[in-house]
């Protein structure tokens, strides 16, 4: 028998675990009245104090003082008597203006259409066994524009790794799919590292607007194609060299996937590759956390998705006609490529 996170740690029976658990929403609720007010951008701009921060960002010193004690307690900040200053990966991360700002992210985390799906009743979709109802791969669900607008900076390191592993191709490929697109990232990188790439993108025509957008800042627009509706009733056209399914098969059950599998597979030309970024847990299902507790985000927020691990992506692959898969994980990311052979 395992111990609890919060036995093994300390070595005792406690109700530590449980409090913390019971409480989480505050944090998320903390975390994103930072973001929102800036704070940890004018922390990094030299407001250490709650009166200069309340001058900065318009707020209470009462209010600043207690978030900012609050931010300490849970490992944002730092205190030295009555400043404030930022911990390496705050700067890092949730600084405006860093390169690697993913702060945007929590408008769709804790979007108040997440909240609902997780908190209104969760033992219905547990009694369920995923949401009731459609909830978020309901058709051109507004959720996703919140996606494709907060999750571009979230998804972008795993879009540039994903671009150099395909540079490092013999054949780099020129025509490329990106199914359920979002912002963009992922088919846009591809573009970005190999200028003879044109990406044909699939997402519901909110969602493309971003995508658009996005493609004409990166300076890629004019290899840049969308194509809007279901990625299961578009007919996309074929020939492929590369189709990309970037966090999409974790959304649906397994034949639903293998049915697209079949789909993408009779899309290919001649050579063509196949690569999904999905969180894949180890056989266990409990390890490691992020990618294991993934499958919980999927039972609140879809009817029938999982975080799938490698053994039962190989089985989805083989199924659809592929002769399995191979993951490679992408490092910091908790995501992992998966290559359909």
């Amino acid at each position: 028998m395992s111990l609890t996170k919060d036995e093994a740690a300390t070595g005792e029976v406690s109700p530590a675990l449980a409090i913390e658990a019971m409480f989480a929403f505050r944090s998320t609720a903390a975390i994103k009245a930072a973001i929102e007010l800036d704070v940890f951008t004018a922390i990094g701009a030299g407001d250490a104090t709650v009166k200069s921060l309340a001058a900065t960002v318009g707020a209470s010193e009462r209010g600043l003082r207690i978030l900012c004690d609050f931010l300490v307690v849970e490992g944002f900040l730092l205190k030295q008597e009555d400043r404030y200053l930022a911990t390496p990966s705050t700067r890092m991360f949730l600084d405006r203006q860093s390169p690697a700002y993913m702060g945007a992210a929590v408008d769709f985390i804790a979007a108040p259409e997440m909240a609902e799906l997780f908190l209104n009743d969760p033992s219905s979709y547990v009694r369920n066994g995923g949401a009731v109802g459609l909830a978020n791969v309901s058709p051109d669900n507004p959720v996703w524009i919140r996606f494709a607008r907060a999750m571009g900076a979230f998804t972008g390191s795993s879009a540039e790794s994903l671009a150099a592993e395909v540079a490092t191709w013999p054949q780099p490929p020129r025509k490329v799919l990106d199914i359920a697109a979002g912002p963009g990232r992922f088919g846009i990188e591809i573009a970005r590292t190999i200028p003879s790439a044109k990406i044909v993108a699939v997402d519901w025509q909110s969602v493309l607007a971003l995508s658009e957008q996005n493609a004409q800042e990166a300076g890629v627009a004019e290899r840049y194609q969308s194509l809007a509706g279901s990625a299961f009733d578009v007919d996309w056209g074929g020939d492929y060299d590369l189709i990309l399914l970037p966090n999409f098969l974790h959304h649906f059950d397994a034949d639903t996937c293998v049915g697209l599998l079949k789909k993408v597979r009779s899309s290919l030309g001649s050579g063509g590759r196949v690569v999904g970024v999905e969180f894949v847990p180890n056989e266990d299902r409990i390890s490691p956390s992020f990618e294991a507790e993934f499958s919980f985000e999927m039972l609140a927020t879809t009817p029938a998705g999982d975080a799938y691990t490698k053994k039962e992506l190989d089985e989805m692959a083989r199924r659809a006609g592929f002769r399995g898969v191979t993951t490679k994980p992408l490092s910091p990311s908790p995501a992992s490529l998966v290559f359909f052979e």
